[in-house]
């Protein structure tokens, strides 16, 4: 009796380990990861502590910082987060088109960017640097593999099934489409963190030209090439909703008591970055675990400024898609949030054990 009664336990145990494999989502992250702390890593620790999602994999882009870098930032914190066990996939270095040197002439001529990311002057090195980090050198390696053929890879792999989180410029998701043109149909669906319509803030950034937004201007070609393939779904968190929130010493302070290696990592780094009072990326995350954190959206026809002027990379909307605009898609737009909502969703995340 007592091993027929092991056996129904072993039997159940198993039953509800494949039933909870079976109801988590399947997301791929691709994300510039500057760090420590700050917005990206803070989004890809979301994704990895919700027992919703199922991470497949972090595809890493130049962006906010040099790629090489982010990579050795990712595999730290997936070491002190113990999950070593979800690859991180160095993509693309540069962007398709654009480089630093064509960059700083159009701030010449057109005014100074307020933020150039990786090649900002402020913390200029060269791509191949890696500095040390002030979380510790990581000592995991990144996987033998480039982030587009990851990404085809896993979308063949479950066709249907995989929403790809986009937080970085569009550099891999471009290169994945150029390979493999069937990317957006397999996919379930595109979120992304990236364009700004009008948004009502007083940031350096926005304030003389409202429609700049980073991603979208470190790597425009990358962009109108994601946004005019024909995914099922795309759901935008733009500037306009971004900078409605804002990382509170409080909300520090209520994750540091958790004292997980998490909650000390965010503790020490969470204010270390530039920019990261705002949770630039951490909205789109919360609102594919939670839609009803979203109170107002729009659907719009989305693309970015090609032309090399002085809105080169600008975010570029219609309501219709009429003869006279360039190939888009429709785009659903988050305008406003919860925003209480979405803290408790953060600091939630960010103090509980991390699931393995």
């Amino acid at each position: 009796m007592r091993n027929l009664k092991s056996a129904f336990l072993l039997v159940f145990i198993i039953s509800a380990t494949l039933c909870f494999a079976q109801s988590r989502r399947k997301i791929i992250i691709n994300e510039d990861c500057s760090g420590p702390g700050g917005s990206n890593m803070q989004t890809v620790a979301m994704l990895v502590q919700s027992p919703q999602a199922e991470v497949l994999g972090v595809t890493v882009v130049t962006g906010d910082a040099w790629r090489d870098e982010e990579v050795a930032h990712t595999l730290r914190l997936l070491e002190i987060m113990g999950r070593t066990d979800i690859p991180v996939v160095p993509g693309a270095a540069f962007p398709l088109v654009r480089t630093r040197a064509e960059a700083q002439a159009w701030q010449e001529r057109y005014g100074k960017a307020a933020y150039a990311g990786a090649w900002d002057e402020r913390w200029w090195h060269e791509a191949s640097v890696v500095p040390p980090l002030p979380e510790g050198q990581p000592t995991t390696k990144a996987a033998n593999e480039n982030a587009a053929n990851f990404i085809i890879r896993m979308l063949h792999k479950y066709p249907h099934e995989v929403t790809i989180y986009e937080g970085g410029p569009m550099t891999n998701l471009a290169l994945a489409i150029s390979l493999d043109p069937e990317v957006p149909h397999l996919a379930h669906q595109l979120i992304f963190m990236g364009g700004s319509i009008s948004p009502q803030t007083d940031n350096p950034e926005f304030v003389s030209n409202p429609r700049h937004e980073f991603n979208f201007w470190f790597d425009p070609e990358a962009a109108a090439i994601v946004l005019r393939a024909p995914w099922k779904k795309i759901i935008c968190t733009p500037v306009d909703v971004s900078v409605k929130t804002h990382m509170t010493a409080e909300m520090v302070k209520q994750i540091e008591a958790a004292r997980t290696p998490l909650a000390r990592y965010i503790s020490k780094f969470a204010m270390l970055t530039p920019g990261a009072d705002i949770m630039w990326d951490e909205i789109t995350a919360a609102a594919w675990l939670d839609p009803s954190i979203i109170t107002k959206t729009e659907t719009r026809y989305m693309t970015v400024d090609l032309d090399r002027g002085a809105g080169y990379g600008n975010t570029l909307t219609w309501s219709k898609n009429g003869n006279l605009t360039p190939a888009t898609q429709s785009v659903q737009i988050q305008f406003d949030l919860d925003i209480a909502k979405f803290y408790r969703i953060f600091v939630d995340l960010m103090t509980a054990q991390t699931p393995h």
